[in-house]
């Protein structure tokens, strides 16, 4: 499984995001204010900052939390299926 954290400079919510998923192997960061960064958050519907999807390795959205960081516990309770 992938994790995508999508995050932009001077969110609230962001660095509350970037805490949940750090330490974890599987994060990709995408800053929505960058051209790559918006072109991934378009493909998986974001709109809103901060988002965590986990991802199959399918290419499925399998969880997603969008507008709020997520809780350590329910993103590894997710991770650990």
């Amino acid at each position: 499984m992938n994790i995508k954290l999508f995050v932009k400079d001077h969110c609230p919510r962001c660095p509350a995001a970037k805490r949940v998923c750090e330490g974890l192997d599987t994060v990709e960061v995408f800053d929505v204010t960058s051209v790559d960064g918006l072109a991934e958050a378009s493909f998986y519907g974001v709109l809103a900052t901060p988002t965590v999807l986990v991802i199959d390795i399918h290419g499925r959205e399998i969880a997603g939390w969008r507008g709020e960081p997520p809780e350590r516990v329910a993103l590894m309770e997710v991770l650990a299926q």
